[in-house]
């Protein structure tokens, strides 16, 4: 794979903020000789920053049909992710904003401030069926900007209140912001807890997660969940080939020795504008590696970048997706892990307190 002439773009997943295609928008290309003298004219580039929205949506819940996942309902109290993950697979959505899925997605962020009011309203409503609610199934629940919007909470808050549980997956400690939360919940059954840890080596994950929480960060945490009483899972995911996998093992031994109940893995998926993104990041980072690592995606997915279909997106074939399920398999069984199933309550829920007064018992 050719290097890429560009240098990388500091504390940032993506290299580029092209336009999606595949909605016939207009593409944006910068171009011209004054390219090479722009920083003489202008003066250093200006730092990227992020830039928060807030929307106020109509309904806070969204439920699908899809046969190959867990759950059937979900809560993503943002959209874009300042986690900046260079793989991560919800990137294709921003471009239904009309903004790139590269660094428009880790950048230009929307809040939606209302969702527990959303949330409470719906819970009420006589004719719902309580089943796990699942957070962080798009982007993360708690990215930075948690820390001032508290929108993850206030979720919480109001799913305790009203004894539904809940299913979270992350890629930072800052979960244990809740932790006070999360452990009454657990104490019910209401709460289960998924942190991903990618790798082990801190400058790769800088790299790849550049605004996400170290790899000791995510096992610390999981640790202080799991001491505190709460189902916890180490996702090692995604799994890159040639890049990542190095780690599977020790990652799944570390897990068993915190005490974390459960460790999946994911393969590494590249929807629509992704595998554009992840080739570049390629070029600029990992150039004499970038064909190789191509190389067995595709034989993974079929002889594409990418397999959309159901069932076989989350599980790949070939040989070297079969070697990859054997490490793991091996792995699991000499830490005597497995990948477990948190059975969740859904018998004591009770429609939240109405007016938005929670209640004290």
């Amino acid at each position: 794979m050719e290097k890429s002439c560009e240098s990388p773009v500091a504390g940032r997943g993506a290299q580029s903020r092209a336009a999606p295609t595949r909605f016939g928008l207009a593409t944006r290309e910068a171009d011209g000789d004054w390219r090479d003298h722009m920083e003489a004219l202008d003066g250093p580039p200006v730092k990227l920053r992020t830039h928060v929205t807030e929307e106020n949506p109509r309904t806070i819940l969204s439920f699908n049909q899809s046969p190959d996942i867990f759950f059937d309902r979900s809560i993503n109290a943002y959209r874009g992710c300042e986690h900046g993950c260079v793989y991560c697979f919800a990137r294709p959505t921003h471009a239904y904003h009309d903004l790139s899925p590269g660094l428009d997605f880790e950048t230009q962020l929307f809040a939606k401030p209302n969702a527990a009011e959303l949330l409470r309203a719906t819970l009420s409503k006589p004719k719902y069926r309580p089943k796990p609610i699942a957070m962080g199934t798009n982007t993360d629940p708690y990215q930075p900007i948690e820390r001032d919007y508290r929108i993850t909470r206030s979720v919480l808050e109001v799913c305790l209140d009203a004894r539904h549980p809940v299913t979270i997956t992350t890629k930072s400690d800052r979960v244990l912001d809740d932790l006070d939360l999360l452990s009454d919940m657990a104490e019910r059954r209401l709460v289960a807890v998924a942190i991903s840890v990618t790798s082990l080596d801190p400058k790769l994950s800088g790299k790849l997660e550049p605004r996400a929480a170290s790899p000791a960060k995510r096992l610390a945490a999981l640790q202080k969940l799991a001491d505190a009483g709460v189902p916890t899972h180490c996702s090692v995911a995604p799994v890159i080939p040639a890049i990542t996998d190095e780690f599977m093992e020790e990652i799944v031994q570390r897990a068993a020795a915190i005490g974390v109940d459960s460790v999946g893995w994911i393969p590494l998926r590249l929807p629509h504008e992704v595998a554009p993104l992840f080739r570049e990041w390629l070029s600029v980072h990992y150039p004499e590696r970038g064909d190789k690592v191509m190389s067995i995606v595709q034989s993974i997915r079929g002889g594409k970048d990418n397999d959309p279909s159901f069932f076989s997106r989350l599980r790949p074939t070939g040989v070297w997706a079969d070697l990859f399920r054997a490490r793991f398999r091996l792995a699991c069984k000499r830490a005597g892990l497995g990948k477990g199933k948190f059975e969740l309550d859904c018998t004591q829920f009770r429609p939240p307190a109405v007016g938005g007064q929670l209640r004290l018992l």
